[in-house]
């Protein structure tokens, strides 16, 4: 319990101390216009409150990522804890933060065109593909899932569902932001909230009563607890397992939307460094409930071998702890916020391809221009299982959070600060992304080499790159 409640503690105080640290280094300056009060568009540019673009990038950023990645992430073990703090408060939320004020700083612009701007036309190139393929692979899986879940729920067709979800899909990426994502999405992630805060609020009843028992964690800790540990290797692996709740790149693709909502420039430690915290303590809650649930890490992965997935967790724990209103939160949380992360997936890819072709989004006849044929195209690849598209949106996600990181230390060594607040996080995540690929299983995405060599030469590479950056002008 002492391990739980210092975990989420840390979190806190990484919001309001190192946040506040972040937050000054950048250099927020109110007396700068923000794209929704300098060209507010009405339909992208919008105003809004920053209570509003907090829970909006929340919801967007986390989904059922905290949740499932959390489940996933706690059978490698006490380790996930580690990895959650240090990682949301040095990398996770430092990358948010970078990643949204600076599309604010210039005028709402997609991560393609930032990356093109500090790290060169080549890396803008290829980051325009790579952000598509990972918006439309994200929107797809958040189709699909939770169309199967409606299907087995309500005896009806998939396919009836996923042509309803499709039509919402199109609807909220083509209305003004205000319209359905502001009125919306504030109440969905203030639901997700609250779902977390109910949970968490069930470990600290049920430890301090004895009626559960908290693992602590200690040097026994330092370890991999997983079931099949030579399939499931702790570095690289757990890592990419765990990203929402510690870095993930996808958020960087997010938190354009939102820059384009500000008021001012210091409510961007609300909106980006916040919601990442926000997502970290989530995750926590998460990863303690599946960790000690089922009598230990031991029974969690007892659990999964008999072929019960993180849905199933999520739901068992929920009605279990929370009785009816708990299964009311499960069938919300596994249904309805996929369905919102994958909605403004889509609405990401059509202002990225907007950027691209440079055509504006204030008429609706231009909207429908770029979001028709990019909904036919993920119309085809929901046909593809969940199972294989996800596959590669894990290792895709951390890949561009390099990028992100690379960029953003690329942008602080031009202004003539200190990079190494980003440029040893975007070091680390390299060598974790390089090594993943080379050790990881066949099935999870790897080229399943040899642990030992494929960790040495992802740390290899990310120091090759390390110094590389360090002696370019």
């Amino acid at each position: 319990m002492i391990t739980f409640i210092v975990a989420i503690a840390l979190l806190v105080a990484g919001f309001f101390i190192y946040g506040k640290f972040i937050e000054r280094f950048f250099g927020a300056d109110d007396s700068r216009p923000t794209p929704a009060i300098a060209t507010p568009d009405g339909v992208d540019y919008v105003s809004m409150p920053t209570w509003k673009v907090f829970t909006i990038e929340f919801l967007n950023i986390a989904g059922l990522g905290p949740i499932f990645g959390a489940v996933m992430g706690a059978m490698y073990g006490p380790m996930a804890y580690v990895w959650i703090v240090l990682g949301c408060i040095f990398m996770g939320a430092v990358h948010d933060y970078f990643a949204g004020m600076l599309s604010l700083r210039h005028h709402g612009a997609s991560i393609p065109e930032m990356v093109g701007q500090y790290l060169g036309g080549g890396a803008k190139q290829l980051l325009r593909v790579f952000t598509l393929l990972l918006l439309v692979f994200v929107g797809v899986a958040f189709v699909s899932g939770p169309a199967g879940l409606l299907a087995s729920l309500t005896g009806g067709g998939k396919m009836w569902w996923l042509y309803g979800i499709f039509a919402y899909y199109i609807l909220a990426t083509l209305l003004p932001i205000n319209k359905v994502i502001g009125r919306v999405y504030p109440f969905m992630g203030g639901f997700l909230l609250l779902m977390a805060i109910a949970i968490g609020g069930a470990i600290l009843v049920k430890g301090f009563s004895g009626s559960l028992v908290v693992a602590e964690f200690g040097l026994s800790s330092l370890r991999n607890f997983h079931a099949n540990p030579g399939a499931n290797i702790l570095f690289p692996m757990l890592f990419v397992v765990v990203s929402c709740g510690a870095i993930s790149g996808f958020h960087a693709t997010q938190t354009p939307m939102m820059a384009r909502c500000l008021r001012k420039e210091r409510h961007g430690r609300h909106a980006f460094y916040g919601a990442m915290i926000a997502e970290g303590i989530v995750t926590m809650i998460w990863a303690t409930a599946a960790m000690n649930y089922f009598g230990g890490v031991e029974g969690l992965n007892a659990i999964e071998a008999q072929g019960h997935d993180a849905a199933w967790v999520v739901n068992e724990i929920c009605n279990s702890w929370l009785g009816k209103t708990g299964a009311v939160f499960a069938i919300i949380g596994v249904i309805v916020c996929p369905i919102t992360t994958g909605d403004t997936a889509f609405r990401s890819a059509r202002l990225t391809i907007a950027d691209i072709l440079g055509v504006e989004q204030s008429s609706i006849s231009k909207r429908l221009m770029v979001t028709l044929p990019l909904f036919a195209i993920g119309y085809v690849l929901s046909t593809i299982q969940f199972a294989t598209i996800w596959k590669y949106v894990g290792l895709s996600n951390q890949i561009l959070s390099v990028i992100v990181l690379w960029t953003a230390a690329a942008y602080l060594k031009k202004s003539g600060k200190m990079h190494w607040l980003l440029s040893l996080p975007a070091t680390f995540m390299t060598a974790v992304c390089v090594a993943y690929l080379l050790v990881a299983p066949y099935k999870a995405g790897g080229l399943a080499f040899d642990a030992t060599v494929g960790t040495w030469i992802g740390g290899g590479v990310s120091v090759v790159l390390l110094l590389g950056f360090f002696m370019k002008k």
